[in-house]
């Protein structure tokens, strides 16, 4: 009977060394599937967090956008602006230009009038960036100018201007009115 109690506690050990083991191997494989578990929630964080800073980035290029478009619109709409009230202006100018071309021999002070009229009316028009193009010997630009007629001479190049009849005026690449001009010399 001796031995039958020595076996018992050898069982009882085995047993109880079989359940530790249990144990244990569940243990790891509980550890294993919370490590399994977090990254997994790591791979979904990390996912979410792409997405969002994907998300950020469209967006901040997406205001960056609408900043240069509101500041073009804005500029384009200052421009349109000035190139309407310059349109009003432009009569003004070319009165004043005739006057100068037709007061040559006139009083002196009525002419020094005309003049400062006219340094006047420039001034006012470069403090608008209004450009005015098209003097006499400039080439042809047809985005610039209107031909209204053609001449030869030898004086003046190929497709140079001539003469003109009425002055242009642009403001950036806006044009305000094309200039009306005769060409020398084109095809």
């Amino acid at each position: 009977m001796a031995k039958k109690k020595d076996n018992k506690p050898a069982e009882e050990q085995a047993a109880v060394n079989e359940e530790q083991t249990l144990e244990a191997e569940n243990a790891q494989e509980a550890a294993s599937q919370t490590v399994d578990e977090n990254e997994a929630k790591v791979k979904e964080l990390e996912t979410e967090l792409e997405a969002q800073k994907d998300k950020y980035m469209r967006l901040a290029a997406e205001y960056d956008n609408y900043r240069k478009r509101t500041a073009s619109e804005k500029l384009s709409l200052y421009d349109d602006a000035t190139a309407k009230a310059v349109t009003e202006l432009l009569p003004v100018a070319d009165s004043v230009r005739m006057a100068l071309d037709n007061l040559k021999d006139a009083d002196p002070e009525i002419l020094k009038g005309v003049e400062l009229i006219s340094n006047q009316l420039a001034k006012s028009f470069e403090k608008l960036k209004i450009e005015v193009f098209g003097e006499i010997g400039d080439t042809f630009d047809p985005n610039l100018h209107n031909a209204i007629s053609k001449i030869e001479s030898e004086e003046l190049g190929e497709n140079a201007l001539a003469q003109v009849f009425q002055t242009g005026y642009k403001i950036g690449d806006k044009i305000i009115r094309h200039a009306m001009v005769q060409v020398a010399n084109c095809d």
